[in-house]
């Protein structure tokens, strides 16, 4: 998960008392609550959205979630290291701001490039936001719970992705505005209570400033990417536009990496990514995103543009997967013990690209739900337990305690860009069907793209098993010696 602040949170400050403590972990929940459902609402309400604002394409419309995801995914480390100068509480309170009135922003869109710069400012706010919550959460804890407060903290994402189609679909009911809408009160709320509530706890002085051209510079490389991805059913893959996109991409991370080798606080710290294990878990998890990111978006668009069901509907025919997510994690345990964390999420993707495999075979344009959705939705739910939580997982293992928060940090984003990429690829996969038959057509090969994505992923758990293994031998030799 995101945890950028302290070094170590879990040597954090001492905790106020019972009562002071409630109070953060409710304007702490409420904050990240909101911003956790963000990301899984805006898929359903896609199609709404479409529809509003007449004239606009998939290809336009996948940057309410990818510009999203883009500025995220940059900012989020500079945004942290911003917050342990200037104080977890003020950093805090200024994403919640940002996120609020961009959402309020988002809300009055008048066209879909309105939206998407709302889009970009509520990023920027959920990357100030997102670090410094746990850190204000574990300042409120005793050590002793600290760790029951990490997971409780990063199950807010699973109890948002479990809620979010539902919720999603009932708001879009109502208008698609009330997607962002939804976040004033609670923004509000929370910003009233959290200067009487939060721990006050000074930021320090000492430290460069955040790489802010490195971050400038990834964003760029990002947008150019998926726009060549977006644009190159349009543009033609062999057009000057999609190949001048992609060399940028290219040139661009390339610029990045120097600056991030250079610069005394980069976004990355190039030398995590020579860690074995910490590489190959964090590989997993940008191409599991990817293919995660396209089965969510390619669900939605099936159940709403194919087979004609409500926003409502669609929420309720989605929302078995991402609820098993939470209760598989939690239950995983002993099969971690006896697997490790490769063959573990090795087995999740590999369920995850049964259940797209599903699709691909039995789905087809009359609407079949129990025979055809529900059995690949159960599946890839069932995957995503196993697999993301397992990443996650074994990418702090392989760092120490010093490197835990940036090393979780380069893991989300990661995360991030994987959902960039998912969408973008799948998006230009699928096209502008005409008709029913060629939507199957389109979708058939979109799952098989994201069946691709999520078997990568298994050859790239496999690496991290081995990795570990190789690392657990050297430590015995280690201890023998």
């Amino acid at each position: 998960m995101q945890i950028v602040g302290n070094p170590n949170p879990l040597a954090s400050a001492t905790p106020p008392a019972p009562a002071a403590h409630r109070a953060v972990l409710l304007v702490v929940a409420a904050a990240v609550f909101v911003s956790n459902l963000d990301l899984f609402i805006a898929n359903v309400a896609l199609p709404a959205m479409n529809g509003y604002f007449g004239g606009s394409t998939l290809a336009s419309l996948s940057w309410v979630l990818n510009g999203y995801a883009i500025i995220f995914a940059a900012l989020l480390v500079p945004a942290g290291r911003l917050a342990d100068r200037v104080g977890h509480r003020t950093a805090f309170l200024a994403g919640l701001a940002t996120f609020t009135l961009a959402s309020a922003l988002c809300a009055l869109a008048p066209g879909v490039g309105w939206l998407v710069a709302a889009r970009l400012i509520q990023a920027a706010g959920a990357a100030l936001l997102m670090p410094t919550s746990l850190a204000l959460l574990l300042d409120a804890t005793e050590p002793a719970r600290r760790p029951a407060a990490v997971r409780a903290w990063a199950s807010l994402g699973g109890i948002a992705a479990g809620l979010g189609p539902v919720l999603g679909g009932l708001l879009v009911e109502l208008d698609w505005r009330w997607v962002f809408l939804v976040n004033l009160p609670v923004g509000a709320a929370a910003l009233l209570a959290g200067p009487r509530v939060l721990p006050a706890v000074r930021g320090r002085d000492a430290g460069p400033l955040p790489d802010l051209l490195g971050a400038v510079l990834l964003t760029a490389a990002i947008a150019a990417l998926a726009v060549g991805l977006v644009k190159a059913e349009a543009w033609g893959w062999d057009s000057a536009r999609v190949i001048g996109s992609l060399l940028a991409a290219a040139l661009l991370t390339c610029g990045f990496l120097l600056r991030s080798a250079r610069h005394p606080a980069p976004v990355v710290e190039l030398p995590l990514l020579r860690v074995p294990t910490f590489a190959a878990a964090n590989a997993a998890a940008l191409l599991f995103t990817a293919a995660f990111a396209g089965m969510l978006l390619t669900s939605v668009l099936w159940c709403q543009q194919v087979w004609g069901y409500s926003a409502l509907r669609t929420g309720f025919a989605i929302a078995p997967g991402p609820l098993l997510v939470p209760p598989v994690a939690l239950a995983t345990g002993g099969l971690l013990r006896r697997l490790g964390h490769g063959r573990l999420a090795a087995l999740g993707t590999l369920l995850f690209a049964g259940g797209i495999a599903w699709w691909a075979t039995a789905i087809g344009t009359t609407p079949g739900y129990a025979a055809g959705l529900l059995p690949g939705m159960l599946l890839t739910g069932l995957g995503v337990g196993l697999t993301l939580p397992t990443l996650i997982g074994a990418s702090a293992a392989a760092l120490p305690p010093t490197r835990f928060a940036t090393g979780s940090a380069v893991t989300s984003m990661a995360r991030q860009i994987g959902a960039v990429v998912g969408v973008a690829v799948v998006v230009s996969v699928l096209g502008s069907p005409r008709s029913a038959e060629a939507s199957l057509d389109a979708f058939r090969r979109g799952w098989a793209t994201v069946v691709a994505a999520a078997l990568l992923a298994t050859c790239a758990a496999a690496v991290l098993a081995v990795a570990q293994r190789r690392a657990a031998e050297r430590t015995t030799e280690r201890a023998t010696d």
